[in-house]
Protein backbone atom coordinates (compact mmCIF):
# COMPACT_ATOMS: atom_id res chain seq x y z
CA UNK A 1 0.00 0.00 0.00
CA UNK A 2 1.54 3.59 -1.27
CA UNK A 3 1.06 6.46 1.23
CA UNK A 4 2.38 10.14 0.30
CA UNK A 5 5.38 11.15 1.64
CA UNK A 6 6.94 13.41 -0.97
CA UNK A 7 6.37 17.08 -1.63
CA UNK A 8 7.20 18.94 -4.74
CA UNK A 9 5.91 16.88 -7.82
CA UNK A 10 8.47 16.49 -10.36
CA UNK A 11 7.14 17.99 -13.94
CA UNK A 12 4.86 15.77 -15.56
CA UNK A 13 6.68 13.42 -17.77
CA UNK A 14 5.76 13.05 -21.55
CA UNK A 15 2.80 10.90 -22.46
CA UNK A 16 1.84 10.20 -18.70
CA UNK A 17 -1.57 11.01 -17.20
CA UNK A 18 -1.38 12.60 -13.68
CA UNK A 19 -4.38 12.44 -11.08
CA UNK A 20 -4.55 15.11 -8.52
CA UNK A 21 -8.10 14.65 -6.48
CA UNK A 22 -8.59 18.09 -4.89
CA UNK A 23 -10.98 17.10 -2.66
CA UNK A 24 -13.06 13.59 -1.27
CA UNK A 25 -10.16 11.86 0.17
CA UNK A 26 -10.33 12.13 3.83
CA UNK A 27 -13.41 13.74 4.07
CA UNK A 28 -17.41 12.86 2.96
CA UNK A 29 -18.19 15.60 0.76
CA UNK A 30 -16.03 18.61 -1.96
CA UNK A 31 -15.55 15.24 -4.37
CA UNK A 32 -13.29 17.01 -7.44
CA UNK A 33 -10.17 15.08 -9.34
CA UNK A 34 -8.17 16.66 -11.90
CA UNK A 35 -6.77 14.65 -14.72
CA UNK A 36 -3.69 16.06 -16.69
CA UNK A 37 -2.01 14.84 -19.96
CA UNK A 38 -0.43 17.15 -22.92
CA UNK A 39 -0.75 19.97 -20.99
CA UNK A 40 -4.73 19.87 -20.95
CA UNK A 41 -7.01 18.98 -17.71
CA UNK A 42 -9.83 17.35 -17.34
CA UNK A 43 -11.85 17.66 -14.26
CA UNK A 44 -14.69 15.08 -12.85
CA UNK A 45 -17.32 16.56 -9.99
CA UNK A 46 -17.02 19.48 -8.55
CA UNK A 47 -19.14 19.27 -5.12
CA UNK A 48 -19.08 20.63 -2.05
CA UNK A 49 -18.63 19.53 2.03
CA UNK A 50 -21.16 20.95 4.68
CA UNK A 51 -19.31 22.73 7.85
CA UNK A 52 -19.41 20.84 10.83
CA UNK A 53 -19.73 22.62 14.59
CA UNK A 54 -15.86 23.47 14.86
CA UNK A 55 -16.50 25.88 11.09
CA UNK A 56 -18.36 28.37 12.96
CA UNK A 57 -20.25 30.85 10.40
CA UNK A 58 -19.07 28.70 7.32
CA UNK A 59 -22.04 27.82 4.83
CA UNK A 60 -19.98 25.41 2.64
CA UNK A 61 -16.62 24.19 2.03
CA UNK A 62 -15.17 24.02 -1.42
CA UNK A 63 -12.51 21.69 -2.73
CA UNK A 64 -9.06 22.90 -3.13
CA UNK A 65 -9.48 24.19 -6.91
CA UNK A 66 -6.35 27.04 -6.06
CA UNK A 67 -4.15 24.20 -7.27
CA UNK A 68 -5.55 24.87 -10.70
CA UNK A 69 -6.15 28.62 -10.47
CA UNK A 70 -3.72 29.27 -13.17
CA UNK A 71 -4.54 26.36 -15.45
CA UNK A 72 -8.13 26.98 -15.99
CA UNK A 73 -7.42 28.11 -19.75
CA UNK A 74 -6.46 23.73 -19.85
CA UNK A 75 -9.42 22.57 -18.71
CA UNK A 76 -11.42 21.23 -21.30
CA UNK A 77 -14.27 19.87 -20.04
CA UNK A 78 -15.75 19.02 -16.49
CA UNK A 79 -17.34 15.97 -15.93
CA UNK A 80 -20.36 15.09 -13.48
CA UNK A 81 -21.05 11.70 -12.38
CA UNK A 82 -24.63 12.62 -10.72
CA UNK A 83 -26.89 15.41 -9.18
CA UNK A 84 -25.77 15.36 -5.30
CA UNK A 85 -24.88 17.96 -3.86
CA UNK A 86 -21.20 16.39 -2.90
CA UNK A 87 -20.61 16.12 -6.50
CA UNK A 88 -21.81 19.33 -7.84
CA UNK A 89 -22.32 22.10 -5.38
CA UNK A 90 -18.78 23.74 -5.96
CA UNK A 91 -19.81 23.97 -10.10
CA UNK A 92 -21.01 27.56 -9.59
CA UNK A 93 -18.02 28.96 -7.60
CA UNK A 94 -15.53 27.29 -10.19
CA UNK A 95 -17.14 28.74 -12.84
CA UNK A 96 -17.06 32.52 -11.35
CA UNK A 97 -13.36 32.05 -12.18
CA UNK A 98 -14.00 30.89 -15.94
CA UNK A 99 -17.59 30.06 -16.97
CA UNK A 100 -17.11 28.74 -20.38
CA UNK A 101 -15.99 25.34 -19.29
CA UNK A 102 -17.82 22.61 -20.73
CA UNK A 103 -19.63 20.50 -18.15
CA UNK A 104 -20.54 17.28 -18.97
CA UNK A 105 -23.34 14.82 -17.85
CA UNK A 106 -26.92 13.39 -17.86
CA UNK A 107 -30.06 14.46 -17.88
CA UNK A 108 -31.00 15.06 -14.55
CA UNK A 109 -27.35 15.91 -13.18
CA UNK A 110 -27.56 19.27 -15.67
CA UNK A 111 -30.45 20.28 -15.02
CA UNK A 112 -30.06 20.31 -10.96
CA UNK A 113 -26.88 22.19 -11.94
CA UNK A 114 -28.93 24.57 -13.80
CA UNK A 115 -31.03 25.27 -11.07
CA UNK A 116 -27.85 26.85 -9.35
CA UNK A 117 -26.72 28.95 -12.17
CA UNK A 118 -30.06 30.61 -11.63
CA UNK A 119 -29.35 31.38 -8.07
CA UNK A 120 -25.64 32.52 -8.80
CA UNK A 121 -27.10 34.72 -12.11
CA UNK A 122 -24.63 32.43 -14.48
CA UNK A 123 -25.90 32.60 -17.53
CA UNK A 124 -24.85 30.84 -21.32
CA UNK A 125 -23.11 27.63 -20.04
CA UNK A 126 -21.87 25.47 -22.30
CA UNK A 127 -23.20 22.14 -21.26
CA UNK A 128 -23.82 17.92 -22.71
CA UNK A 129 -25.64 16.03 -22.03
CA UNK A 130 -24.89 12.83 -22.24
CA UNK A 131 -26.27 9.26 -22.12
CA UNK A 132 -24.81 6.07 -20.73
CA UNK A 133 -22.72 4.00 -22.73
CA UNK A 134 -22.23 7.31 -24.94
CA UNK A 135 -18.61 7.67 -25.82
CA UNK A 136 -16.95 11.56 -26.45
CA UNK A 137 -14.08 12.92 -27.23
CA UNK A 138 -12.62 15.88 -25.46
CA UNK A 139 -9.39 16.98 -26.16
CA UNK A 140 -6.89 14.25 -25.37
CA UNK A 141 -9.14 12.33 -23.33
CA UNK A 142 -12.23 9.69 -24.65
CA UNK A 143 -14.83 9.41 -22.42
CA UNK A 144 -16.91 5.98 -22.31
CA UNK A 145 -19.81 6.63 -19.53
CA UNK A 146 -21.63 3.73 -17.51
CA UNK A 147 -24.87 3.26 -15.99
CA UNK A 148 -24.78 2.91 -12.36
CA UNK A 149 -27.44 2.72 -9.96
CA UNK A 150 -26.97 5.17 -6.94
CA UNK A 151 -29.77 6.36 -4.32
CA UNK A 152 -30.50 9.53 -7.66
CA UNK A 153 -31.22 9.33 -11.22
CA UNK A 154 -29.08 9.26 -14.24
CA UNK A 155 -25.68 8.75 -12.76
CA UNK A 156 -22.86 7.62 -14.75
CA UNK A 157 -19.53 6.25 -14.23
CA UNK A 158 -17.14 7.36 -17.11
CA UNK A 159 -14.53 5.51 -18.14
CA UNK A 160 -11.36 7.53 -19.53
CA UNK A 161 -9.42 6.29 -22.02
CA UNK A 162 -5.84 8.38 -22.58
CA UNK A 163 -2.66 7.68 -24.38
CA UNK A 164 -1.05 6.70 -20.89
CA UNK A 165 -3.61 4.26 -20.37
CA UNK A 166 -7.37 3.72 -19.06
CA UNK A 167 -8.90 5.27 -16.04
CA UNK A 168 -12.25 3.93 -14.27
CA UNK A 169 -14.23 5.84 -12.37
CA UNK A 170 -17.08 5.03 -10.48
CA UNK A 171 -18.90 7.87 -9.11
CA UNK A 172 -21.19 7.00 -6.24
CA UNK A 173 -22.23 3.43 -6.85
CA UNK A 174 -24.05 0.65 -5.68
CA UNK A 175 -25.31 -2.92 -7.24
CA UNK A 176 -28.90 -2.82 -6.36
CA UNK A 177 -30.45 -5.71 -8.78
CA UNK A 178 -34.33 -4.30 -8.56
CA UNK A 179 -33.85 -0.87 -8.35
CA UNK A 180 -36.90 1.30 -8.20
CA UNK A 181 -36.54 2.92 -11.73
CA UNK A 182 -35.20 -0.20 -13.31
CA UNK A 183 -31.61 0.99 -14.17
CA UNK A 184 -29.18 -1.06 -12.63
CA UNK A 185 -25.49 -0.94 -12.54
CA UNK A 186 -23.98 -2.14 -16.20
CA UNK A 187 -21.55 -4.89 -14.93
CA UNK A 188 -21.41 -6.21 -18.49
CA UNK A 189 -19.44 -2.79 -20.03
CA UNK A 190 -17.33 -2.89 -16.64
CA UNK A 191 -16.55 -6.79 -17.14
CA UNK A 192 -15.67 -4.92 -20.91
CA UNK A 193 -13.96 -2.54 -20.01
CA UNK A 194 -11.96 -4.85 -17.99
CA UNK A 195 -10.78 -6.84 -20.76
CA UNK A 196 -9.63 -4.25 -22.84
CA UNK A 197 -7.90 -3.29 -19.74
CA UNK A 198 -8.30 -0.96 -17.13
CA UNK A 199 -4.84 0.82 -15.58
CA UNK A 200 -6.24 2.81 -12.90
CA UNK A 201 -9.56 1.86 -11.15
CA UNK A 202 -11.02 4.76 -8.97
CA UNK A 203 -13.44 3.25 -6.80
CA UNK A 204 -16.08 4.83 -4.02
CA UNK A 205 -15.20 3.62 -0.55
CA UNK A 206 -18.30 4.78 1.15
CA UNK A 207 -19.21 1.29 2.70
CA UNK A 208 -16.01 -0.27 2.11
CA UNK A 209 -16.20 -1.17 5.86
CA UNK A 210 -19.78 -2.64 5.66
CA UNK A 211 -19.89 -6.42 5.00
CA UNK A 212 -22.06 -8.20 1.92
CA UNK A 213 -24.81 -6.01 0.00
CA UNK A 214 -26.12 -2.97 0.37
CA UNK A 215 -30.23 -3.63 0.83
CA UNK A 216 -32.72 -3.09 -2.11
CA UNK A 217 -34.45 0.20 -1.78
CA UNK A 218 -38.00 -1.72 -2.80
CA UNK A 219 -37.43 -3.18 1.19
CA UNK A 220 -37.92 0.47 2.69
CA UNK A 221 -41.71 0.66 1.02
CA UNK A 222 -42.93 -1.93 4.09
CA UNK A 223 -41.62 0.07 6.42
CA UNK A 224 -42.96 3.57 5.38
CA UNK A 225 -46.43 1.51 5.07
CA UNK A 226 -46.30 0.55 8.55
CA UNK A 227 -45.26 4.28 9.90
CA UNK A 228 -48.06 5.45 7.78
CA UNK A 229 -50.62 3.06 8.89
CA UNK A 230 -49.59 3.33 12.66
CA UNK A 231 -49.55 7.05 12.53
CA UNK A 232 -52.95 8.75 13.51
CA UNK A 233 -51.48 12.31 12.86
CA UNK A 234 -49.37 14.09 10.83
CA UNK A 235 -45.98 12.22 9.38
CA UNK A 236 -43.35 14.22 8.69
CA UNK A 237 -39.99 12.19 6.49
CA UNK A 238 -37.11 14.61 6.16
CA UNK A 239 -34.96 13.36 3.45
CA UNK A 240 -32.18 14.66 1.08
CA UNK A 241 -33.54 17.47 -1.35
CA UNK A 242 -32.16 15.32 -4.41
CA UNK A 243 -33.21 12.09 -2.86
CA UNK A 244 -35.65 11.56 -5.79
CA UNK A 245 -36.39 7.76 -5.21
CA UNK A 246 -36.96 8.31 -1.67
CA UNK A 247 -39.37 11.07 -2.59
CA UNK A 248 -40.81 8.70 -4.99
CA UNK A 249 -41.81 5.93 -1.94
CA UNK A 250 -43.08 8.33 -0.06
CA UNK A 251 -45.50 9.83 -2.51
CA UNK A 252 -46.41 6.22 -3.36
CA UNK A 253 -46.95 5.35 0.36
CA UNK A 254 -48.41 8.38 0.57
CA UNK A 255 -51.14 7.51 -2.14
CA UNK A 256 -51.83 3.86 -0.78
CA UNK A 257 -52.67 5.46 2.54
CA UNK A 258 -54.59 8.67 1.15
CA UNK A 259 -52.47 11.17 2.59
CA UNK A 260 -52.22 14.15 0.88
CA UNK A 261 -48.31 15.63 0.65
CA UNK A 262 -46.80 18.69 0.77
CA UNK A 263 -42.85 19.89 0.20
CA UNK A 264 -40.88 21.77 2.80
CA UNK A 265 -37.57 23.35 1.63
CA UNK A 266 -36.82 25.39 -0.84
CA UNK A 267 -34.18 23.17 -2.57
CA UNK A 268 -36.96 20.24 -1.95
CA UNK A 269 -39.37 22.05 -3.85
CA UNK A 270 -36.94 22.97 -6.66
CA UNK A 271 -35.18 19.42 -6.86
CA UNK A 272 -38.56 17.80 -7.00
CA UNK A 273 -39.78 19.99 -9.53
CA UNK A 274 -37.00 19.61 -12.08
CA UNK A 275 -36.90 15.42 -11.14
CA UNK A 276 -40.81 15.60 -12.54
CA UNK A 277 -40.78 18.05 -15.30
CA UNK A 278 -37.97 15.38 -16.71
CA UNK A 279 -40.14 12.57 -15.99
CA UNK A 280 -38.20 11.25 -13.06
CA UNK A 281 -40.80 11.58 -10.50
CA UNK A 282 -44.09 10.26 -10.91
CA UNK A 283 -46.65 12.33 -9.15
CA UNK A 284 -50.00 11.13 -8.94
CA UNK A 285 -52.60 13.42 -9.95
CA UNK A 286 -54.55 15.49 -7.00
CA UNK A 287 -51.46 14.14 -4.61
CA UNK A 288 -49.30 17.44 -3.89
CA UNK A 289 -50.73 20.59 -1.92
CA UNK A 290 -49.48 23.79 -0.78
CA UNK A 291 -47.96 24.14 1.95
CA UNK A 292 -50.07 27.59 2.67
CA UNK A 293 -53.39 24.92 2.47
CA UNK A 294 -52.07 22.52 4.91
CA UNK A 295 -54.30 23.38 7.80
CA UNK A 296 -57.44 22.78 5.40
CA UNK A 297 -56.76 19.00 5.87
CA UNK A 298 -56.81 16.76 8.76
CA UNK A 299 -53.57 15.93 10.65
CA UNK A 300 -54.29 12.34 9.58
CA UNK A 301 -54.37 12.76 6.04
CA UNK A 302 -51.06 14.75 5.54
CA UNK A 303 -47.40 13.70 4.53
CA UNK A 304 -44.86 16.43 4.88
CA UNK A 305 -41.41 15.91 2.87
CA UNK A 306 -38.88 18.06 4.48
CA UNK A 307 -34.92 19.03 4.42
CA UNK A 308 -32.70 18.95 7.75
CA UNK A 309 -32.24 15.04 7.32
CA UNK A 310 -28.69 16.14 8.39
CA UNK A 311 -29.75 18.76 11.64
CA UNK A 312 -28.87 21.83 9.47
CA UNK A 313 -29.51 24.96 11.77
CA UNK A 314 -31.64 26.33 9.04
CA UNK A 315 -33.47 23.70 7.54
CA UNK A 316 -36.92 23.24 7.64
CA UNK A 317 -36.95 20.09 10.26
CA UNK A 318 -34.69 21.98 12.67
CA UNK A 319 -37.01 24.93 12.26
CA UNK A 320 -40.24 22.75 13.56
CA UNK A 321 -37.70 20.95 16.19
CA UNK A 322 -37.16 24.69 17.60
CA UNK A 323 -40.66 25.75 17.42
CA UNK A 324 -39.60 28.47 14.84
CA UNK A 325 -41.12 27.16 11.94
CA UNK A 326 -43.75 30.08 10.14
CA UNK A 327 -46.31 27.27 9.79
CA UNK A 328 -45.92 24.19 10.90
CA UNK A 329 -45.90 23.70 15.11
CA UNK A 330 -45.47 20.02 15.77
CA UNK A 331 -47.45 18.52 18.55
CA UNK A 332 -47.62 15.52 20.55
CA UNK A 333 -48.39 12.47 18.43
CA UNK A 334 -46.48 13.74 15.14
CA UNK A 335 -44.31 11.18 13.10
CA UNK A 336 -40.95 12.07 12.13
CA UNK A 337 -39.45 9.94 9.97
CA UNK A 338 -35.51 10.42 9.33
CA UNK A 339 -35.15 8.93 6.04
CA UNK A 340 -31.37 9.30 5.11
CA UNK A 341 -27.75 7.93 6.56
CA UNK A 342 -26.19 10.41 9.05
CA UNK A 343 -23.07 11.50 8.29
CA UNK A 344 -20.28 11.78 9.32
CA UNK A 345 -19.77 14.99 11.41
CA UNK A 346 -23.16 15.62 11.84
CA UNK A 347 -23.84 13.07 14.59
CA UNK A 348 -24.14 16.07 17.27
CA UNK A 349 -26.83 18.24 14.96
CA UNK A 350 -28.73 15.66 14.37
CA UNK A 351 -29.26 14.42 17.55
CA UNK A 352 -29.87 17.49 18.69
CA UNK A 353 -33.15 17.74 16.16
CA UNK A 354 -33.95 14.48 17.72
CA UNK A 355 -34.18 15.26 21.36
CA UNK A 356 -35.98 18.61 19.92
CA UNK A 357 -38.49 16.82 18.65
CA UNK A 358 -38.69 14.11 21.47
CA UNK A 359 -39.67 16.72 23.92
CA UNK A 360 -42.44 18.12 21.67
CA UNK A 361 -43.89 14.78 21.89
CA UNK A 362 -43.06 13.58 17.90
CA UNK A 363 -42.19 9.91 17.79
CA UNK A 364 -39.09 9.85 15.48
CA UNK A 365 -38.72 7.03 13.28
CA UNK A 366 -34.56 6.65 11.84
CA UNK A 367 -32.59 4.20 10.70
CA UNK A 368 -31.29 2.74 14.10
CA UNK A 369 -35.14 2.10 14.83
CA UNK A 370 -36.70 1.10 11.74
CA UNK A 371 -36.05 0.27 7.88
CA UNK A 372 -36.35 3.84 6.65
CA UNK A 373 -33.13 4.53 4.86
CA UNK A 374 -30.53 2.78 2.66
CA UNK A 375 -27.47 3.39 1.27
CA UNK A 376 -26.32 4.32 -2.08
CA UNK A 377 -23.52 2.56 -1.71
CA UNK A 378 -21.38 -0.16 -2.36
CA UNK A 379 -20.85 -2.70 0.26
CA UNK A 380 -17.83 -4.64 0.65
CA UNK A 381 -19.35 -7.54 -1.50
CA UNK A 382 -20.34 -5.54 -4.22
CA UNK A 383 -16.81 -3.94 -4.23
CA UNK A 384 -15.38 -7.43 -4.60
CA UNK A 385 -17.22 -8.20 -7.54
CA UNK A 386 -16.31 -5.21 -9.16
CA UNK A 387 -12.54 -5.87 -8.30
CA UNK A 388 -13.12 -9.23 -9.53
CA UNK A 389 -14.69 -8.43 -12.96
CA UNK A 390 -12.62 -5.52 -13.73
CA UNK A 391 -8.96 -7.06 -12.89
CA UNK A 392 -7.49 -3.51 -12.50
CA UNK A 393 -3.81 -2.61 -12.86
CA UNK A 394 -3.89 0.01 -10.09
CA UNK A 395 -6.27 0.86 -7.72
CA UNK A 396 -6.88 4.29 -5.76
CA UNK A 397 -10.11 4.40 -3.49
CA UNK A 398 -12.20 7.44 -4.12
CA UNK A 399 -14.80 9.07 -1.72
CA UNK A 400 -14.39 8.31 1.78
CA UNK A 401 -12.51 9.08 5.13
CA UNK A 402 -9.29 7.38 5.59
CA UNK A 403 -10.72 3.98 7.18
CA UNK A 404 -12.55 3.94 4.46
CA UNK A 405 -10.19 4.26 1.71
CA UNK A 406 -8.22 1.73 3.69
CA UNK A 407 -10.76 -0.86 4.20
CA UNK A 408 -11.66 -0.42 0.13
CA UNK A 409 -7.93 -1.12 -0.88
CA UNK A 410 -7.56 -3.89 1.45
CA UNK A 411 -10.88 -5.26 -0.37
CA UNK A 412 -8.75 -5.09 -3.85
CA UNK A 413 -5.16 -6.38 -2.60
CA UNK A 414 -8.11 -9.76 -1.30
CA UNK A 415 -9.17 -10.15 -5.01
CA UNK A 416 -5.32 -9.98 -6.37
CA UNK A 417 -4.81 -6.44 -6.76
CA UNK A 418 -0.70 -6.12 -5.63
CA UNK A 419 -0.02 -4.22 -2.27
CA UNK A 420 1.99 -1.77 -3.96
CA UNK A 421 -0.37 -1.18 -6.69
CA UNK A 422 -2.81 0.22 -4.17
CA UNK A 423 -2.95 3.89 -3.72
CA UNK A 424 -3.55 5.58 -0.70
CA UNK A 425 -3.90 9.14 -1.53
CA UNK A 426 -4.81 12.18 0.33
CA UNK A 427 -6.84 15.49 -1.08
CA UNK A 428 -3.61 17.18 -3.43
CA UNK A 429 -1.84 13.83 -3.66
CA UNK A 430 0.12 13.62 -7.32
CA UNK A 431 -0.34 10.70 -8.43
CA UNK A 432 1.37 9.77 -12.27
CA UNK A 433 0.35 7.08 -14.22
CA UNK A 434 3.36 5.83 -16.53
CA UNK A 435 3.79 2.51 -17.78
CA UNK A 436 1.18 0.57 -16.65
CA UNK A 437 1.99 2.15 -13.14
CA UNK A 438 0.58 4.15 -10.74
CA UNK A 439 2.67 6.24 -8.24
CA UNK A 440 2.14 9.57 -5.63
CA UNK A 441 4.84 11.73 -6.73
CA UNK A 442 3.97 14.41 -4.82
CA UNK A 443 1.99 16.76 -3.05
CA UNK A 444 0.19 19.89 -3.29
CA UNK A 445 -1.73 21.86 -0.95
CA UNK A 446 -5.52 21.45 -1.67
CA UNK A 447 -6.43 23.02 1.74
CA UNK A 448 -10.05 23.60 2.31
CA UNK A 449 -11.80 26.69 0.86
CA UNK A 450 -14.72 28.40 2.97
CA UNK A 451 -17.69 29.75 2.15
CA UNK A 452 -18.94 32.48 4.45
CA UNK A 453 -22.15 34.01 3.10
CA UNK A 454 -20.98 35.73 -0.42
CA UNK A 455 -17.07 35.78 0.93
CA UNK A 456 -15.01 32.86 -0.58
CA UNK A 457 -11.82 32.17 -0.16
CA UNK A 458 -11.00 34.61 2.53
CA UNK A 459 -11.65 32.76 5.95
CA UNK A 460 -8.62 31.13 7.70
CA UNK A 461 -8.03 28.56 9.98
CA UNK A 462 -7.21 31.37 12.06
CA UNK A 463 -9.88 33.28 11.76
CA UNK A 464 -12.12 30.00 12.50
CA UNK A 465 -10.22 29.54 15.63
CA UNK A 466 -11.33 33.08 16.89
CA UNK A 467 -14.77 32.58 16.08
CA UNK A 468 -14.63 29.03 18.04
CA UNK A 469 -12.69 30.52 20.97
CA UNK A 470 -15.86 33.46 21.23
CA UNK A 471 -18.62 30.82 20.89
CA UNK A 472 -17.18 28.77 23.55
CA UNK A 473 -15.12 30.80 26.40
CA UNK A 474 -16.31 34.61 24.83
CA UNK A 475 -15.27 37.73 24.59
CA UNK A 476 -13.78 40.60 27.24
CA UNK A 477 -12.76 44.32 25.75
CA UNK A 478 -10.57 46.91 27.80
CA UNK A 479 -10.40 50.22 26.87
CA UNK A 480 -8.02 52.62 28.37
CA UNK A 481 -7.73 56.43 27.36
CA UNK A 482 -3.40 57.50 28.30
CA UNK A 483 -1.43 60.83 27.97
CA UNK A 484 1.36 60.12 25.94
CA UNK A 485 3.07 63.11 26.62
CA UNK A 486 2.22 63.17 30.26
CA UNK A 487 2.59 58.87 30.39
CA UNK A 488 -0.53 59.28 32.33
CA UNK A 489 -4.10 57.38 32.22
CA UNK A 490 -6.87 59.40 31.17
CA UNK A 491 -9.79 57.34 31.81
CA UNK A 492 -10.37 53.73 32.58
CA UNK A 493 -9.49 50.67 32.12
CA UNK A 494 -13.71 50.11 31.11
CA UNK A 495 -13.83 46.36 30.93
CA UNK A 496 -17.10 44.90 29.33
CA UNK A 497 -17.85 40.71 28.48
CA UNK A 498 -19.99 38.71 26.07
CA UNK A 499 -20.43 35.32 26.43
CA UNK A 500 -18.48 34.86 29.82
CA UNK A 501 -19.42 36.92 32.41
CA UNK A 502 -23.29 38.00 33.00
CA UNK A 503 -22.10 41.10 35.78
CA UNK A 504 -18.80 43.06 34.90
CA UNK A 505 -18.45 44.24 38.24
CA UNK A 506 -16.24 40.82 38.47
CA UNK A 507 -13.84 42.97 36.69
CA UNK A 508 -13.37 45.33 39.85
CA UNK A 509 -9.92 43.48 41.25
CA UNK A 510 -8.21 43.61 37.62
CA UNK A 511 -8.55 46.99 36.94
CA UNK A 512 -5.96 48.03 39.39
CA UNK A 513 -4.03 45.40 38.43
CA UNK A 514 -3.82 46.58 34.62
CA UNK A 515 -3.59 49.98 35.86
CA UNK A 516 -0.51 49.15 37.62
CA UNK A 517 1.06 47.38 34.31
CA UNK A 518 -0.20 50.45 32.28
CA UNK A 519 1.36 53.17 34.41
CA UNK A 520 4.69 50.78 34.68
CA UNK A 521 4.99 50.74 31.10
CA UNK A 522 4.80 54.78 30.36
CA UNK A 523 7.32 55.09 33.24
CA UNK A 524 9.55 53.30 31.27
CA UNK A 525 9.23 55.49 28.07
CA UNK A 526 7.00 53.02 25.90
CA UNK A 527 4.24 55.66 23.84
CA UNK A 528 3.31 52.50 20.97
CA UNK A 529 -0.01 51.80 21.87
CA UNK A 530 0.00 48.30 19.98
CA UNK A 531 2.78 47.43 22.74
CA UNK A 532 0.69 48.93 25.50
CA UNK A 533 -1.91 46.76 24.28
CA UNK A 534 0.00 43.73 24.44
CA UNK A 535 0.53 44.81 27.87
CA UNK A 536 -2.70 45.02 28.62
CA UNK A 537 -3.98 41.63 26.83
CA UNK A 538 -1.22 39.59 28.95
CA UNK A 539 -2.20 41.05 32.24
CA UNK A 540 -5.77 40.47 31.57
CA UNK A 541 -5.44 37.15 30.27
CA UNK A 542 -3.15 35.82 32.91
CA UNK A 543 -5.86 36.99 35.26
CA UNK A 544 -8.65 35.52 33.46
CA UNK A 545 -7.00 31.98 33.61
CA UNK A 546 -6.14 32.33 37.31
CA UNK A 547 -9.20 33.43 38.67
CA UNK A 548 -11.69 31.77 35.93
CA UNK A 549 -9.58 28.99 34.35
CA UNK A 550 -10.90 30.17 30.65
CA UNK A 551 -9.46 31.70 27.48
CA UNK A 552 -11.56 34.27 26.29
CA UNK A 553 -11.04 36.35 23.40
CA UNK A 554 -9.48 39.33 24.89
CA UNK A 555 -9.41 42.67 22.71
CA UNK A 556 -7.38 45.35 24.55
CA UNK A 557 -7.91 49.04 23.00
CA UNK A 558 -5.06 52.00 23.83
CA UNK A 559 -6.60 55.32 22.83
CA UNK A 560 -3.90 58.36 22.50
CA UNK A 561 -5.77 61.59 24.10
Amino acid sequence: MVTNKLKTPPPLAKGALRIIPLGGLGDIGRNMTVLEIDGKLLLIDCGVLFPEENHPGVDLILPGFEVIADRLDDVVGLVLTHGHEDHIGAVPYLLRQRQDIKLIGSKLTLALVSEKFREHRIRNVDKRVVDDGERITVGPFDLEFVAVNHSIPDALAVAVRTAAGTVLHTGDFKMDQLPLDGRITDLRAFARLGEEGVDLFMVDSTNAEVPGFTTPERDIAAALDRVFSQSRQRVIVACFASHVHRVQQVLDSAVRHGRKVVYVGRSMLRNMGVARDLGYLKVPANTLIELRDIEKYKPQDVVIISTGSQGEPLSALSRMANREHPVIELVAGDTVVLASSLIPGNENSVYRVINGLSRLGAKVVHKGNALVHVSGHASAGELLYCYNIVRPRNVMPVHGESRHLIANADLAVATGVPRERTIIADDGSVVDLQGGRASIVGKLDAGYIFVDGMTVGDISETSLTDRRNLGEEGFISVVTVVNLNTSKIISGPDIHARGFVEDDSIFDSVRPLIVTVLEEALAEGVTDTYRLQQVVRRRMGKWVNDAHRRRPMIVPVVIQA
